[in-house]
């Protein structure tokens, strides 16, 4: 007796069109589509500014067009989304466009992150708190795709289970080491006024990441007394500040002391035009030993002239 063998018919459209005319509706096709039909993708990491920058583009935009497609992808309740392409779309509404070409792709939520991330990663300039937040999205997309759950944040290594871990992966692919991206992401974890502090430059990133361990409402109170006290952590006094919150023992007075604590780049400084003093040194002497040399000499001085006095 024959055995059935079931396989799936070929469609219509497969049995009277040509595979060139297959291929060709399969293929990805530019697209002019209007700007009010494309919203922004959910919690876009990447600022886009009315800048220099922005106005350079859009004046580029207005004489030539835009150049480069976007990219987007249709939602399931109509219009679309802007997967890369934020600042051109910007650009086009500021050249008073009414649309933008773009290549329409049909991407999975993940899919759609992991391309929006690395599209913006290839920017000149990124503040740390647009890498702080890519990153996240970006990793927690991968740890999807590989299907199983890993730290974001802890500084203890990850267990391999055979495969490399998607920090891991990550790291490689943004040029970044192992611990940075760890950094980058603890960043997140803090209030946006200080975050915002990090992006101007007024914090730097080790110390943020020691700030990132307190609770919102010791960084609400840190916060405020920076303001009124006009001043910022060092990484030594952030690192103070977190074993006083992890002890269960920080509060605004703590915070106010260790603020007050002198720093040791604030201490004062003595300094002298070296053109003074480099005739008594040979050509090429290093300013330490000049630094050195002076001391002791003032040191002689001292002594000899506590020996006039004891004299007198």
């Amino acid at each position: 007796m024959a055995k059935e063998i079931k396989m799936p018919l070929p469609s219509a459209a497969d049995l009277f069109s040509t595979q060139e005319e297959r291929d060709n509706e399969s293929r990805e096709s530019v697209r002019e589509i209007p700007l009010k039909e494309i919203s922004d993708f959910p919690n876009h990491p990447f600022k886009v500014k009315m800048d220099e920058s922005m106005a350079d583009m859009a004046e580029s935009v207005k004489q030539y067009g835009v150049l480069v497609p976007a990219l987007v992808r249709e939602k399931p309740e109509g219009g679309y989304e802007m997967i890369a392409g934020h600042r051109r779309k910007m650009a086009s509404e500021l050249a008073e466009k009414k649309e933008i070409p773009c290549i329409v792709r049909n991407l999975t939520d993940d899919e759609a992150i992991i391309i929006m991330v690395d599209s913006n990663l290839q920017r000149e300039q990124i503040l740390p708190s647009e890498k702080a937040f890519a990153y996240k999205m970006k990793l927690d997309a991968m740890k999807r795709q590989q299907g199983y759950r890993s730290d974001l944040t802890s500084a203890t290594p990850l267990q391999k289970s055979g495969k490399k871990s998607s920090r891991e992966i990550l790291a490689e692919q943004a040029g970044e080491s192992h611990e940075q991206i760890r950094k980058y992401i603890r960043l997140t974890e803090l209030i946006t006024p200080i975050l915002d502090m990090v992006d101007s430059g007024k914090i730097a990133i080790r110390p943020a990441v020691e700030l990132s361990y307190l609770p919102k409402e010791q960084q609400t109170i840190l916060l405020d007394t920076m303001q009124l006290e006009d001043c910022t952590p060092s990484h030594a006094q952030a690192i103070k500040m977190r074993k006083f919150a992890d002890e269960g023992r920080l509060n605004e007075d703590v915070i106010l002391s260790i603020l007050s604590e002198e720093k040791g780049n604030q201490k004062e400084q003595f300094r002298m035009p070296k053109e003074r003093i480099s005739k008594y040194f040979s050509p090429g002497t290093p300013a330490k030993q000049m630094e050195d040399t002076i001391v002791k000499a003032l040191e002689l001085y001292r002594k000899r002239e506590r020996s006039k006095d004891r004299e007198r």
